[in-house]
């Protein structure tokens, strides 16, 4: 099962692909859709739309793991992000891909085994579990791996019967 991992954002959506067997999770690949500050916003949302839709026709994941949005200190930037997010789920939506959407706590819980885990804790882990030689830079990708990793434990769970969709 390919899965794709999403850690929204309107300047930075990191991005990850794995690629999970019920036993084992390996990295397809990962990186960023990027836009520059200055573009405007519909543009922005248009580019992130056709990054995703790029991965999808790409790299044909059987689903999206998106994080949810928690909290944010700046109502502007949660807005803008919001907007992304939203995007991003309509990529996934318009080509057939079932999205789940995640917490940070449940991310942090996944991969860390602690929901108040710290970033870099989170990283760190990132990078133990999936075999990586360092861990991907910027945040936002080892953060879209987090997801993609919450999700493969949950569909786990899943098969283990320890909760249904």
């Amino acid at each position: 099962m390919i899965v794709l991992g999403i850690d929204p954002g309107i300047a930075i959506m990191g991005y990850g692909i794995l690629n999970y067997d019920n036993r084992n999770t390996h990295v397809l690949d990962y990186g960023t859709v990027t836009t520059p500050a200055g573009m405007p916003v519909q543009s922005r949302l248009r580019d992130i739309y056709k990054g995703v839709d790029t991965l999808i026709k790409t790299f044909n994941p059987d689903c999206a793991a998106i994080e949810e949005l928690f909290y944010f200190k700046n109502k502007k930037t949660i807005i803008t992000v919001s907007e992304a997010r939203g995007t991003t789920i309509t990529a996934c939506a318009n080509n057939d891909i079932k999205v789940y959407e995640y917490t940070p706590l449940q991310v942090k819980q996944a991969v860390v085994g602690y929901g108040n885990a710290e970033k870099k804790q989170v990283q760190f882990m990132v990078r133990a579990l999936l075999n990586l030689k360092e861990i991907p830079q910027p945040d936002d990708i080892a953060d879209a791996l987090a997801v993609g990793i919450c999700h493969c434990n949950s569909l786990n769970a899943r098969r283990r019967g320890a909760y249904s969709d």
